[in-house]
Formats: structure tokens, sequence, C-alpha cells
């Protein structure tokens, strides 16, 4: 089976929606998506077929302060507002084609991280109802700046803390020809948390998460190091950004949306005829 892995990164993500925009242009499918955070969110623009979905409502509402702000933040618990990321905008201000997504066959998954267990937790998405964009939320909610999602019993959040990049997960489900979209350059390695201090006063009754969120880097490099070995032995296609994103977690310049997402599509573009012969597309 054919699948495609999507790491997070929040507004790194842009870059990503530069690569999938190209590839649905072009045509290509896929048995399964699976998504990060904003892997999730951008990726489900590939499932519901709406090219140029990600790039423009993010360009339209990055310095709106209902998005992304301190406002938001102090108000709400929420840097990225709960409430008009997750429900306003994809059903009032740009909708998204919930028909369509459900009608493609390509099956849907996103990962979040359980804050009890410290462990990923992965969600097959059939439908994005109300309960579907809390699962987009818990994916993307980042500790510190992000209250927890409560679903299925579970309190959960980022899923890049317990799974960054879930080609492994991908593979025990048994898609063997992947895509693996990276946000980071290959040689990228990450480092520790730079907020623990906060992070334990914040999350102190749940040992099992601050133990992942501290252990978040070893658990990054190694998956990165396992990706790039499995591209060497052909068994993913990597595409991954050609030195280090010029944009921030967050940003509110839609000039830096565009570039970002600009370097997504030409590298994509880059690398197509390659793909395609990964792939045996004709």
């Amino acid at each position: 089976m054919r699948g495609l892995v999507l790491e997070g990164g929040a507004m790194l993500g842009l870059f990503t929606c530069g690569v999938i925009d190209f590839l649905m242009e072009e045509g290509v499918k896929f048995d399964g998506l699976i998504g990060v955070s904003a892997g999730a969110a951008f990726g489900c623009n590939y499932k519901s077929h709406q090219i140029g979905r990600g790039l423009r409502y993010n360009k339209e509402y990055c310095r709106d302060p209902r998005y992304c702000s301190i406002r938001s933040f102090l108000k709400t618990g929420d840097m990225y507002n709960a409430k008009f990321c997750y429900h306003v905008l994809p059903v009032e201000l740009d909708p998204f084609d919930e028909e369509t997504f459900i009608r493609d066959p390509m099956d849907f998954y996103l990962v979040a991280t359980d804050v009890r267990t410290g462990r990923a937790v992965y969600k097959k998405l059939k439908a994005v109802d109300y309960t579907g964009f809390e699962w987009f939320r818990a994916s993307g909610s980042m500790p510190l700046v992000s209250n927890m999602v409560i679903l299925d019993g579970m309190r959960l959040l980022d899923g890049g803390i317990s799974d960054s990049i879930p080609l492994k997960f991908f593979e025990k489900q048994g898609y063997d020809q992947t895509v693996t979209v990276l946000t980071k350059p290959r040689d990228y390695v990450k480092s520790r948390y730079p907020a623990m201090g906060l992070a334990r006063r914040k999350y102190k009754d749940y040992p099992r998460f601050l133990e992942a969120l501290e252990n978040r880097h070893i658990m990054y490099n190694n998956q990165m190091r396992y990706v790039l070995d499995k591209e060497r032995q052909g068994r993913t296609f990597v595409i991954a950004p050609p030195e280090k994103l010029p944009i921030g977690h967050i940003t509110h310049d839609p000039e830096k949306l565009q570039k970002v997402y600009d370097i997504g599509r030409a590298e994509a573009e880059r690398v197509f005829p390659a793909l395609k012969s990964y792939l045996k597309l004709g």
C-alpha cells in the first residue's frame, strides 16, 4: 500500500502545503495518509481535494488576533484560539469540504499524545464533524501554550511529543511504499525541550508526559535516523527542505508563509521525476 507521512512543525508546515498541493495537481494518489499536528491540519486537504486552502487561510488570518495571539492565550489558555481556528474558520470562513473527505477512499490518520501515559494515540478519522475538528486541535495543541483536549476519556496534547514522524507506525499498518514529508532539513538535530522548568510546574501531575517531553529530542533524532536509513534502503521517499526554513513555528507575516509554501512546491517539483520512478507512476 502507498502511504504519505507528514511531520508537524506549526507554520513550518507551509512547506508541506506546497508539497502536497503540487502532488495533488499532479494527480498522485495514496492509500493512506498520517499527519502530526500541522501535518494533520494541512494534510486533511489532500483527502478533501482542496488545493491551496492551507496557504489561503493562513495568509488571510495570520494577523487576526482571533487566530493566533498572546491575547487569545491570556484570554482562553490557547495561543491558537480553539473556537476560531478549529470551528469558526473551517466551518464558516474557509469551509472544509467534509463531503469530499468522506467520499475519497484514502484512509486518514492523525497523532496526538495522551498526557496521562505519555504515549502516542493514533486516530483514524472517517469524518470531520465537530469531534473531528477537536481531534485536529488535540494533535496540534503545543504544551504550555494550549489547553489539554479531552476526547474519548483521554487528556490530549501535541502528537509530536510522542511520535513526530510516524513512519514506523505506518509501516506496521502495511504501508510498504511511503513518501515522508519533513519540515526540517535532513541534517537537523533536535535539542532538549527548552522550557522543562515551566513544564514540570504545569504538568506535575503527569510524570509520564514529562518523561516524554524530557526525552523528545532523543525520540525525534532516532526517528530522523530511521527515516534517512529507510530512504537509503529505498524503503521510503523523503521530501525535505533543502535548508532551514526562513520562518518560526509562529508567524504573522503572510510573505513568509508564501515563501515557505513556494519552497515546498519547488522542492516537490524538483524531485518529482525521481518520485514518479519510486512510485512507478506512468
